[in-house]
C-alpha cells in the first residue's frame, strides 16, 4: 500500500511546517503511528519508510502485532484506557504508556515491570475538559500523583497526554493544549524533570505544535479512515 509511505511523508513534511511556523526546532516532535485496528501489513508498510514509533489501545490485539513484527527495531506506545487485569501485558511488552491517570495503575505497572527491562516510560494523562466520560486525572490531582510515581522504581515519569475536546477553531483547540503546557511547567519548578508533551492528532496537531506538543499521535492522516 504506496498510499501509506505518501501519507506518512505528508505528515513528517506537516510536522516539519509546523515547527518551522511556531518557531519549534526542527526533528524535536515526534511522530506516534496510531496504528490500532490496523493490520501488521499496514505498519510493516510504514516501518519500511521508516516509522518505528507505533500507539496501541487495545492490548490483545497490540500483542498479536508486536509478536508478528519483532523481527523490526520498533518502539510500542500503549495509548488506551488501562483496566487493572491488563496492567502485566503492558508493563512487559511496551516502552511507553501515555494514559496513567490513577496511582493503583501506576503501582501495578511498577510491580510488573520486567526487572531486565529499563524503566517504563510514564506519561500522566489529564482530563484537560473535566468530562466524566473521560479518562484522566484534573488539573489539581497532578503534583499528588506524579510525586508518588516519582517514587516508584521501575517507572520513569516522562511528562503529560491529554485528548482534549474536538474543537474546529484553532484558538479554541490552543486552549487546553496551553493549558497541559503550563502545567508541565508548574510541575517543572516544583522540581520535577519532565520533557514529554504527548498531544495532538490528525485535525490539531498544527495547534498541539504552537503549544509546545514534542509528541504527536497520528492514525487517520497515515492509514487512512478506519474500515
Amino acid at each position: 500500500m504506496p498510499e501509506i509511505s505518501h501519507r506518512l511523508q505528508q505528515v513528517y513534511n506537516e510536522i516539519l511546517d509546523y515547527e518551522e511556523e511556531f518557531s519549534k526546532k526542527p526533528h524535536s516532535v515526534n511522530l506516534i503511528a496510531v496504528s490500532k485496528t490496523r493490520s501488521a501489513s499496514d505498519i510493516e508498510e510504514a516501518c519500511k519508510f521508516g516509522q518505528t514509533q507505533f500507539g496501541e489501545s487495545y492490548l490483545q490485539e497490540a500483542l498479536d502485532k508486536i509478536k508478528q513484527l519483532q523481527a523490526y527495531d520498533l518502539e510500542w506506545h500503549f495509548i488506551g484506557p488501562i483496566q487493572s487485569n491488563k496492567t502485566r501485558a503492558i508493563a512487559e511488552n511496551f516502552t511507553f504508556v501515555h494514559s496513567v491517570d490513577r496511582l493503583k495503575i501506576a503501582q501495578r505497572l511498577n510491580e510488573q515491570r520486567p526487572k531486565n527491562l529499563p524503566p517504563l516510560q510514564i506519561l500522566i494523562q489529564v482530563n484537560t475538559n473535566n468530562e466524566t466520560s473521560k479518562s484522566g486525572c484534573h488539573f489539581d490531582e497532578l503534583t499528588r500523583l506524579a510525586s508518588a510515581i516519582q517514587t516508584l522504581p521501575h517507572l520513569k515519569l516522562r511528562g503529560l497526554m491529554a485528548i482534549p475536546v474536538h474543537e474546529d477553531d484553532f484558538e479554541k483547540q490552543r486552549l487546553p493544549f496551553r493549558q497541559l503546557h503550563d502545567a508541565m511547567e508548574q510541575l517543572n519548578g516544583k522540581g520535577f524533570k519532565l520533557d514529554t508533551l504527548s498531544m495532538g492528532m490528525s485535525k490539531d496537531i498544527r495547534a498541539a505544535i504552537a503549544e509546545g506538543a514534542t509528541m504527536v499521535r497520528v492514525g487517520t492522516g497515515i492509514f487512512g479512515a478506519r474500515k
